[in-house]
């Protein structure tokens, strides 16, 4: 009889000893992962508050009414934070958005004041003749392509050129659009941005790969991106959505 009771003591105490030791396994595991999930949201968060900034600007500013749509923005604003995080953004206070979505016959480029929460701008912009006509469906970062370069841009010094006073862009996304500079692709003025053109044409005329703007507009819009703010060309471009690498970068995910 006290050999049994002995042996379902010992049972006991070695299912008491497993249970402790399987308690202790869960334990430390919740607590590795919570402290994972604190890590991952510590580099997370920043890049979720600022977009979370921004969420309501779309619908409170009626960008949808005026037609950008909702993708060029949102991506807009990724890449923004991407390069406001980097530090490269000296200009912080304006982001543009050319939406080649839209065709040029409507007022497609948005310059929109991300303090103050407002549209300073909204006009029509050239794209690039080889990229299409009414539509662009084509862009390229080759030289003498003629043709518009997606992606994000940061804006330079001003200059006087052949257009006049004009602004040199600097394209951020290499493969993409980092022969800016040297395709001479810069923002001007243009006779054939206008709503006569649009008139008698049915779209406005296209450049060499510029983003071409009124000659009522150009200066004042100009004078308020310049110098380090963040333009952003967007198209539903497959190849571009897919090897954007500030948008597929970790920070703008």
């Amino acid at each position: 009889m006290m050999k049994k009771v002995l042996k379902i003591a010992g049972s006991c105490a070695a299912l008491a000893v497993i249970i402790l030791l399987q308690l202790s396994f869960a334990t430390a595991k919740k607590e590795a992962t919570i402290k994972t999930a604190k890590a991952y949201n510590a580099v997370a968060a920043p890049v979720t508050a600022a977009v979370n900034k921004y969420a309501g600007l779309y619908d409170s500013l009626h960008l949808g009414i005026a037609g950008l749509s909702k993708a060029a923005f949102d991506n807009a604003v990724e890449g923004y934070n991407h390069l406001l995080a980097q530090g490269k953004i000296k200009n912080d206070g304006v982001l543009s958005i050319v939406d080649f979505t839209l065709p040029s016959s409507v007022k497609r480029l948005f310059v929109i004041d991300m303090k103050n929460a407002a549209v300073l701008f909204n006009t029509y912009v050239s794209h690039g003749r080889n990229s299409g006509k009414l539509m662009a469906n084509e862009f390229s970062n080759d030289i003498n392509s003629f043709k518009s370069s997606l992606g994000f841009y940061l804006t330079s010094n001003t200059y006087k050129g052949k257009h006049g006073y004009s602004l040199k862009l600097e394209g951020e996304e290499q493969g993409i659009n980092d022969n800016a500079l040297s395709r001479g692709i810069v923002m001007h003025c243009a006779p054939y941005v206008t709503e006569n053109f649009i008139k008698n044409q049915g779209y406005v005329g296209r450049s060499e790969g510029c983003p071409a703007v009124p000659p009522n507009m150009y200066k004042p819009i100009i004078e308020k991106i310049k110098d380090g703010s963040c333009l952003f060309m967007y198209s539903a471009d497959k190849y571009y959505l897919s090897h954007s690498t500030i948008l597929n970068s970790t920070d703008a995910a």
